[in-house]
């Protein structure tokens, strides 16, 4: 028995093991598939890496980061909050072509600490108001000029502490100008140079990166957005954690968005935005127009098919069965329906209004248990000679002449302009927003034209508060989550070992419990065979003490052991070995006789 139960243990353990296993070798051919694909991708993605955490119990300390004024065209991680008053400028204008009462740019900003605070000392700015219209703006320390040969980098967190449903967190890089010298007067009309950011509304995700081109011609200007990225956006509107935003613009054209240091949609100005930078060379025609001669069918009725003789187009598709009967105990002269005769008529019930009053139908009674009621008819069936309307059948068109267009003629309006990356200067950085959720938290914003820069002041910023989060949100249940996420085949694999484990468990639990009684009854059995003392002995020497207790009050009682001496037999021991001897001799006699035989042999005593 107890090698069964070991083994038992063995085979759960074994199980275990190999589960443990299979997880593991899944995990790994997980981390071997995600380097080979990105391999194959042809490149390796530039991340910034994370340092390296030294043991469990390291503490990450936050310090403002350190702004090389040199560095940046613009910086402010909201830390020094009277520093950071001075440098942005509340708006104080109002919407056009909106009603009064919801026109004003009365949303509520303010420096503080995130909700989950991680460093006391790490403050942003937050939008504390939803369902209003909030502005705010500052200028930059310099304005960006995009005539050098380095790039446009813009960096900045958000967090959405309370999620989002419909609403933007994305900024305003305002154009250089008269427009943008009076930032309290900033406002959606405002002209801005490029919009970056998310937004999201219902279902509707975006990514924005838009600019606006000046035509070299006629000055005209026109918003160009960028292609929606491959791999939809959801997280950062649900898991209220702080995230990364850049945007990175090249003098070669190209751009790159990343979020959290991966790269989410890249491209170039000339060809990866909505309507395209250049215009085309050709135009259709706007006089031109289609000649009435003008043939476009490709296959027309064949003019030379006649209609058959033996074609009859007024045969009906359908004909009653001609040899179809009514079935026996149909009640021809019993209506389908009658007037419900438990009806009447309501009391408020106006005939001149109302007209005439009868009562509903329902169904007839009678014809529940009859096969129909009323005229009998013979089922239709298809007509053999039935062919429709006759119709000629289709040839090539001789006449065909193709799809008319109308001619091209040079586009007055074309223009090449193949350095669209030479927009125009950026002097202050605005927030001009309208959200259904509060309290979202803007950090770390900085323009400057080195991503090296960039990545260094996230890496003292974000990467270390990210870090922090991660750390203390880790656990084995969110490393399992993870894991899985990754290899969904992993769900399968723990599936089949807990069904397993819990059979073993069951098996264990109540098979060896059943091996456990059919032993028990198979020594009983063998007990019954030998002159052993049984169980079933103990009430009745618990009796016997109870007799002697009332034959002499005086003495006090003893506990009885709960299994009885085997090494020392009593007289009583021996008579009732000699009452089962007899008792051997008569098969007939109960259980019950045995024990009061044995009784009276004690009284005897």
């Amino acid at each position: 028995m107890a090698w069964k139960m070991g083994g038992n243990r063995a085979a759960t353990l074994a199980l275990l093991f190999a589960s443990s296993l299979l997880l593991l070798s899944s995990a790994n051919a997980a981390d071997l598939d995600t380097e080979s694909d990105d391999f194959e991708d042809g490149y390796v993605e530039d991340v910034q890496e994370e340092p390296a955490v030294i043991g469990g119990d390291e503490k990450l300390a936050y310090e403002s980061p350190v702004i090389d004024a040199k560095k940046f065209h613009f910086a402010d991680h909201f830390d020094d909050v009277e520093e950071s008053r001075k440098r942005w400028v509340l708006s104080q204008a109002k919407k056009d072509d909106i009603a009064e009462e919801i026109s004003k740019y009365d949303g509520i900003w303010n420096w503080e600490s995130p909700q989950r605070i991680v460093w006391a000392n790490d403050l942003g700015l937050v939008l504390k108001s939803k369902a209003k219209h909030a502005a705010i703006a500052a200028p930059l320390r310099k304005p960006f000029e995009f005539k050098s040969d380095k790039p446009l980098v813009v960096q900045y967190e958000v967090t959405l502490q309370e999620g989002q449903e419909c609403g933007g967190s994305y900024l305003k890089l305002l154009s250089a100008g008269k427009d943008t010298e009076q930032l309290k007067a900033f406002n959606d009309k405002t002209p801005y140079t490029i919009m970056f950011g998310p937004d999201k509304c219902g279902n509707d995700v975006k990514m924005h990166f838009i600019f606006r081109h000046v035509n070299p011609i006629n000055g005209t200007i026109t918003e160009k957005h960028c292609n929606k990225p491959k791999n939809r956006l959801e997280e950062p509107f649900k898991d209220k954690l702080p995230h990364l935003y850049q945007l990175v613009v090249r003098p070669d054209n190209s751009f790159e968005i990343r979020v959290d240091h991966k790269i989410i949609n890249e491209g170039s100005l000339l060809t990866d935005f909505k309507p395209p930078v250049n215009p085309p060379a050709e135009i259709d025609d706007p006089n031109d127009h289609k000649p009435e001669s003008w043939d476009e069918r490709e296959k027309i009725p064949d003019p030379t098919a006649h209609k058959p003789e033996d074609w009859d187009e007024d045969a009906p598709p359908q004909l009653p069965d001609t040899d179809a009967v009514m079935p026996n105990g149909w009640l021809e002269d019993e209506p389908d329906m009658i007037f419900d005769p438990t009806a009447t008529k309501p009391e408020d019930w106006d005939a001149e209004i109302d007209g005439e009053w009868e009562a509903p139908l329902v169904d007839n009674p009678v014809c529940e248990k009859a096969p129909g009621c009323g005229k009998w008819k013979a089922p239709l069936i298809p007509n053999p000679n039935y062919k429709g309307k006759w119709r000629a059948p289709m040839i090539e068109n001789p006449n065909y002449q193709g799809k008319w267009a109308p001619r091209k003629i040079p586009n007055p309006d074309f223009f090449e302009d193949l350095k669209p990356f030479q927009m125009t200067p950026i002097s202050a950085v605005g927030l001009e927003l309208w959200s259904m959720s509060s309290d979202i938290l803007f950090d770390n914003l900085i323009i400057t034209d080195d991503v090296e820069v960039a990545r260094d002041f996230a890496a003292n910023s974000f990467d270390i508060k990210r870090r922090y989060i991660d750390r203390e949100s880790d656990s084995f249940v969110n490393k399992v989550v993870e894991l899985a996420k990754a290899n969904p085949s992993i769900w399968g694999i723990g599936l089949v070992a807990i069904v397993a484990l819990v059979a073993l468990t069951i098996y264990c639990r109540f098979g060896t419990a059943k091996s456990q009684d059919s032993a028990a009854k198979k020594a009983a059995a063998e007990a019954k065979k030998s002159d052993d003392p049984q169980p079933d002995d103990e009430p009745e020497a618990e009796e016997e003490s109870d007799e002697r207790a009332a034959g002499d009050t005086s003495k006090e009682s003893t506990p009885l052991s709960a299994s009885p001496k085997k090494n020392q037999k009593s007289d009583l021991d021996d008579n009732e070995e000699e009452s089962k001897a007899a008792e051997s001799r008569e098969p007939a006699q109960t259980e019950e006789s045995n024990t009061k035989t044995r009784k009276r042999q004690a009284r005897k005593e």
